[in-house]
């Protein structure tokens, strides 16, 4: 056969830290092993860390001999009972990339220095077409001799199993693709004509820049970045700039944090009046002290000041003008992730009387995304953003330092769902966030000649009269 495939390291790259830990604790647990290798709980820590090294691997070298004598059956079987364990390291985003090669009918291959025995159970659960991983040799009864059979499946070696195991199934490597986090997985990756860099060591990360090979992270959606290295998310360092001292031409006030979950997948639908919005969710998400994906067109992304905090904070760019239910898949993948999402469900700022209409009117993304994965929905009210930046302003007034304006964020509990109707569920979602404003925010008034022009975008050429009946979220 001929065709292409995707070769996957495991630790630090499928997974958050080492297997060996893990696979170790249920050899433990299980009586198949029970003498700790001297150094071991050191070099996992030390891996953690800093990623694949020379003590590390030394370690794994000494690990052949810990077994000999001992059944491969049951070895196997305490590795089973590790694959649960396993599976909950597994980085949020890395399956994604694992089935989409699959669909694109490539061979995806677990690739990694841990013996075959100890991983082939996670691999197999995790739907892999195949292992390539250190073996060690059993002898006639079924036990460990305490030698490997073939390369030890590190650095070069794995390089040498990989050849091997492409020139039996008459594949290129030029074809096919590989993702490591470790600069000993260099020869592999120089190797491949699809390299890609994964939450990097620093000399991978090194190497990745001079090569120019993509360098992501499954930690984290596409799009949202990690500094390299350290790992931390540039959404966190973003975030401690959405803080109120960095916005003194505003003042706030803030309530109801707490109803955003602290962990899992949430869906934050604010309503819509301002470009600043943006900037003022960001602060909530801040003092939550998680991250959120900001779902918005993209004249939010094009936005100036602004539309850098939305890309920044990984944000989903909605083009309206293609139709395309990309972005809801997105931003679904990132909540069954577990990951934030907030969204505006009017989807544009309302303009003209229609921007003083105390009744909400939403689009029905927000309730599709809640329907299809069972997250919860938090309401957050804003009022006043208007006063910073207008929809008649292209940049919001950073001058007005001695009268701030007051701006209003109140978070609201989880929103009751019915999950089965989004006509339903979105009325429901903005009920509650009208529940949030303030009472003269429900009151029916006639603006003022200023506030109406405030309220149409600079050089507005549409008819005045349509924008009250006008589709929410329309242009």
């Amino acid at each position: 056969m001929s065709g292409s495939a995707a070769f996957f390291d495991l630790d630090r790259t499928l997974l958050a830290g080492a297997s060996g830990e893990v696979v170790s604790r249920a050899l433990r647990s299980a009586g198949v092993v029970n003498r700790d290798i001297p150094g071991e709980s050191f070099a996992y820590k030390l891996f953690s860390i800093f990623g694949e090294n020379l003590p590390s691997m030394a370690l794994g070298r000494q690990a052949v001999h810990a077994f000999k004598g001992h059944s491969q059956s049951a070895v196997r079987a305490a590795a089973a009972s590790a694959v649960a364990e396993l599976t909950r390291r597994l980085q949020p985003f890395a399956l994604d990339v694992v089935r989409e090669h699959q669909r694109n009918g490539r061979l995806v291959v677990l690739a990694t220095t841990t013996p075959r025995d100890l991983i082939e159970p996670f691999a197999i659960s995790m739907g892999f077409d195949d292992v390539i991983a250190t073996t060690y040799e059993v002898d006639d009864q079924g036990r460990y001799t305490g030698d490997i059979v073939g390369p030890y499946v590190w650095s070069r070696g794995k390089l040498q199993a990989v050849t091997t195991w492409c020139a039996t199934r008459n594949i290129r490597l030029a074809d096919c693709y590989a993702y490591s986090d470790s600069v000993y997985d260099e020869p592999l990756l120089s190797s491949v004509g699809h390299p890609t860099a994964v939450n990097p060591d620093v000399r991978l990360a090194l190497t990745a820049t001079a090569r120019r090979w993509p360098v992501t992270d499954f930690s984290t959606p596409p799009g949202v970045l990690k500094i390299p290295v350290l790992g931390l998310e540039l959404q966190k360092l973003a975030l401690q700039f959405s803080r109120p001292e960095f916005f003194p031409y505003a003042r706030f006030d803030i309530s109801g944090i707490e109803n955003i979950p602290q962990s899992g997948g949430a869906l934050l639908c604010a309503n819509h009046r301002s470009y600043f919005d943006v900037a003022v969710v960001a602060m909530v998400v801040a003092r939550s002290g998680r991250t959120v994906r900001f779902l918005g067109k993209k004249e939010v992304f094009d936005a100036p000041v602004i539309g850098p905090i939305a890309a920044a904070m990984g944000g989903i760019r909605v083009d309206r003008g293609t139709g395309s239910d990309e972005p809801l898949k997105e931003a679904e993948q990132a909540l069954r992730a577990g990951d934030m999402v907030a969204i505006m469900p009017q989807g544009t700022i309302p303009r003209g009387r229609a921007f003083f209409d105390p009744e909400l009117k939403g689009r029905w993304g927000a309730a599709r995304l809640a329907a299809v994965t069972g997250v919860p929905v938090v309401p957050i009210g804003l009022w006043g953003t208007e006063n910073v930046w207008p929809r008649s302003a292209r940049l919001p007034n950073v001058t007005n330092v001695t009268s701030p304006p007051n701006i209003r964020i109140k978070v609201g509990a989880p929103v009751a769902l019915s999950r089965m109707s989004s006509e339903v569920d979105t009325a429901r979602i903005m009920n509650a966030i009208m529940s949030l404003l303030p009472p003269e925010a429900r009151e029916q008034r006639e603006p003022t000649s200023d506030e109406l022009r405030r309220a149409y975008p600079a050089n507005y050429v549409g008819d005045p009269e349509s924008e009250m009946t006008r589709r929410p979220g329309t242009d």
